[in-house]
C-alpha cells in the first residue's frame, strides 16, 4: 500500500510540538510494517542546510492558485527507508518562523494545492493520502474540486488527522474564491459561520478523520473541547477514530539517554536514584529524600498551569520538591519565579526549555504532574513512564488513555488521576501520590514498574493505521 504523508512539520528537519514529534515516528514505523510511504512538506529556510545541501532536486512544476500561477520545485531526501518530499517556493516558506505570518491561509491553501500537482512529478501515486491539521485538511477539498477525474487520483482515499482541534484555518470568506479558487459548488464545503475554516472543509470531504487518542475522539463532540465545531463532527461521526499516538522509544530511553547522570533499566531501578541526587544538586536543590515532583513543558491554559499556581503554596507546605522547566504565558513565568523566591528549598523553575534538562527532569523525579485542561494525546506521560517516573494526570484525552489510577487492591495501575479541572482535585491526587512513596515504598515500586513495563513504542499505533488504511 501507498500512503502519502502531507504535513506542515516533520522531524528530524523541522519542529515546534507534537504534530512534528508524530511526523517523525509514524512513517518509519509504517515502512518497517511493510508500506510504502513517502511524506510531503514545504521547504522551510529553516531547515539545517546539513538536510538541504544533501536533497535531490526532483523538478518545478506551476501551481494553479485561483488567479495565480506559483512556481513550486520538488526536492528529495530518503531516510529511514522513507522518501521525502519538499515543495520549494521562496515566497511562501523563506521565512524565520514556519507559522504566524499575516498570510499563513494562503501559504498552505499553495502547499495543499502543490501537493496534488506534483503527484506526477514526485512519481509516487498513492492510494491514501493522509493529512495533518488545518495546514493540510484543504488537500481532500481540492482533490474533489479539481483532479477526481484524473489518471492516477480517481480511486485516492483521504485521511485528515487532528492533533489539536483548537486550531481550525479559520479566516474571512473572501478567500474561497480568491485564494483558494473553489468553484461555487465547494464553497459551502468549507464555509461555516460565515468564514472559511479550512478544518471544516477537511472534516467534510476526507474519507476519514482521526484523533491522536480514542478519548480525544469523543470529546471534540462536546462544545467544551470541539471551539465550535460540534455541529460538523456529530454529522460526521461515522468517519471519526482515534488512534493512540506512540513515542520514539529508541530516544527516550534510560538505558542509553546520554543527558543522564547514571542509565538504568526496568532490572536496574536503584540506579534512577543517583539522577535524582545529581537533579538536585544541579538545581540548587537540597539532596534529600524527598518525592521529586517534575513537570515538563508549556506555561499556559491549556496545560493547566493555573491549576498549579492556585494551589502551588498547599503543594510546597508538603514533603516534596518541585522542578518545572518550560516557558509560556508571563503571568505563570512570574508566578513560578516569585515563589522560587519564597520557597528556595522546595521549588527551581527554568524558564527557558533544554532538551538535555527535559531528559534530566524525567530520570530524577518520582512524580510528573499533568494537570491538563485538555490533552489530544500527551506524549510527556508516556516519556515519563518510560523513565519509572510516576504521572500524575487529569483524565482527559490521551492522558486518560494511557495512564490507569493505581489499584492498591490488585497492584494494577500505573498513576494518579483526577478528574474535574479543579485545583483541589488535583492536589488531592498529589497527596495521595505522596502519601503511597512515604507510606507504602513496595506498592510505589509495583506502580513505577507497572509503567516501565508498558509498551509505547509507534509498532501497536502502526498496526491500528494500517487497518485503517485498508479498511478505506
Amino acid at each position: 500500500m501507498k500512503i502519502l504523508y502531507a504535513t506542515s512539520e516533520a522531524g528530524p528537519f523541522i519542529r515546534t510540538g507534537g504534530l512534528g514529534d508524530v511526523s517523525a515516528a509514524l512513517p518509519p514505523a509504517l515502512v518497517k510494517e511493510g508500506q510504502e510511504v513517502a511524506v510531503i512538506l514545504p521547504l522551510y529556510e529553516e531547515i539545517p542546510s546539513s538536510f538541504r545541501n544533501n536533497m535531490e532536486f526532483i523538478g518545478n512544476t506551476t501551481v494553479p492558485l485561483s488567479w495565480r500561477r506559483q512556481y513550486a520545485g520538488l526536492y528529495k531526501y530518503v531516510q529511514q527507508g522513507v522518501s521525502y518530499f519538499f515543495v520549494d517556493n521562496e515566497y511562501y516558506f523563506k521565512r524565520k518562523a514556519i507559522y504566524g505570518h499575516f498570510d499563513d491561509g494562503e501559504r498552505f491553501a499553495f502547499f495543499s494545492k502543490a501537493v496534488l500537482e506534483l503527484i506526477p512529478l514526485m512519481g509516487f501515486y498513492p492510494n491514501v493520502i493522509h493529512c495533518n491539521d488545518w495546514q493540510t485538511a484543504l488537500i481532500p477539498v481540492m482533490l474533489d474540486a479539481f483532479y477526481r477525474k484524473a489518471k492516477g487520483y480517481t480511486n485516492i482515499k483521504t485521511v485528515l488527522a487532528i492533533h489539536n482541534i483548537e486550531f481550525q484555518g479559520r479566516m474571512s470568506s473572501y478567500v474561497i474564491d480568491n485564494v483558494f479558487g473553489l468553484p461555487d459548488e465547494f464553497a459551502s464545503i468549507v464555509e461555516y459561520k460565515g468564514d472559511a475554516n479550512m478544518l471544516k472543509g477537511g472534516i467534510e470531504a476526507a474519507n476519514k478523520v482521526i484523533t491522536v487518542s480514542p478519548t480525544y475522539a469523543n470529546e471534540i463532540l462536546d462544545p467544551y473541547f470541539s471551539y465550535g465545531l460540534e455541529h460538523i463532527l456529530h454529522e460526521r461521526k461515522y468517519k471519526l477514530q482515534g488512534i493512540l499516538n506512540g513515542i520514539d522509544v529508541d530516544l527516550y530511553n534510560p538505558e542509553k539517554d546520554k543527558a543522564l547522570f547514571k542509565n538504568y533499566s526496568y532490572k536496574a531501578i536503584s540506579n534512577k536514584k543517583a539522577n535524582k541526587k545529581g537533579l538536585q544538586k544541579l538545581v540548587g536543590l537540597p539532596v534529600a529524600d524527598v518525592p521529586v515532583i517534575g513537570m515538563v513543558g508549556r506555561l499556559a491554559g491549556q496545560k493547566g498551569i493555573d491549576l498549579l499556581t492556585r494551589v502551588l503554596k498547599e503543594i510546597l507546605s508538603m514533603e516534596v520538591q518541585l522542578v518545572v522547566l518550560g516557558t509560556g504565558d508571563w503571568k505563570y513565568e512570574n508566578a513560578l519565579k516569585e515563589a522560587e523566591k519564597q520557597f528556595p528549598t522546595k521549588l527551581n523553575a527554568a524558564i527557558t526549555f533544554s532538551a538535555d534538562m527535559a531528559s534530566k527532569i524525567y530520570a530524577a523525579a518520582d512524580m510528573f504532574l499533568m494537570p491538563s485542561k485538555f490533552e489530544p494525546c500527551g506524549l510527556s506521560q508516556m516519556i515519563a513512564m518510560r523513565y519509572g517516573t510516576v504521572p500524575i494526570v487529569r483524565e482527559t484525552g490521551g492522558l486518560k488513555d494511557t495512564v490507569e489510577p493505581f489499584n492498591p487492591e490488585k497492584d494494577t495501575g500505573v498513576g494518579f488521576t483526577f478528574k474535574s479541572y479543579d485545583a483541589y482535585d488535583m492536589l488531592d491526587a498529589i497527596r495521595r501520590a505522596v502519601t503511597v512513596y512515604y507510606e507504602q515504598p513496595e506498592k510505589w515500586d509495583i506502580i513505577v514498574k507497572n509503567g516501565m513495563s508498558k509498551d509505547f513504542s509507534w509498532n501497536k499505533s502502526a498496526d491500528e493505521y494500517i487497518m485503517m488504511y485498508k479498511n478505506l
